[in-house]
């Protein structure tokens, strides 16, 4: 009968504590971190991959500076739709900073968010965060269009959609850097 009442209560408490906005985020941060840690991406088998035509990201910087992604014209492209707000983003945007501090100069990293520059600026200060955030100057292409967020691709140096996923996931994981080693010495014809 213990048992019960105390499952009970511990219940409860969850449940007010995910209702009260102030403990809501953290909760969910701590939860997605979880499966960050439990979930790596891995990649499309070949059948399954989209082809996208060749084009150039318009985006800007976080000081307003164009900054433009050539996809699918050479180079290995990662993207990330994401925010601020979202305790899935939140969660995996430390292994997303992992994977850039060794790929950086490799891939090209397109961390693109819809927030206002001031905000997104205050939020990686504060996390002690340094990916690079761009903002959109033009619509999403269709094949990348995806109503959640996070939605991460790797896109590879002919266009090739070669990982979706939508969610929090570990991009520091050995599958994904062996996807990436994969793809960067793959010579395109």
């Amino acid at each position: 009968m213990k048992k019960i009442n105390l499952k009970n209560i511990l219940f409860i408490i969850v449940i007010a504590l995910l209702l009260i906005p102030q403990t809501r985020t953290p909760i969910q941060v701590a939860f997605n971190k979880i499966k960050v840690k439990l979930f790596s991406p891995s990649a499309f088998a070949k059948a399954d991959q989209t082809q996208l035509q060749p084009f150039t990201y318009q985006l800007a910087s976080i000081d307003g500076l164009s900054r433009d992604a050539e996809v699918g014209q050479g180079k290995v492209t990662f993207i990330s739709y994401w925010a601020t707000w979202c305790p899935p983003c939140i969660a995996e945007l430390p292994s997303i900073e992992k994977l850039y501090a060794d790929y950086g100069n490799k891939i090209d990293f397109v961390l693109i968010t819809q927030e206002e520059p001031t905000v997104v600026k205050r939020f990686l200060e504060r996390k002690k965060l340094n990916i690079p955030a761009v903002f959109p100057k033009m619509q999403t292409p269709e094949l990348l269009f995806e109503r959640s967020i996070p939605t991460n691709y790797i896109i590879d140096k002919t266009g090739k959609i070669i990982i979706k996923e939508k969610g929090a996931a570990n991009w520091n994981s050995a599958e994904v850097r062996e996807t990436l080693d994969r793809l960067i010495s793959e010579t395109t014809l």
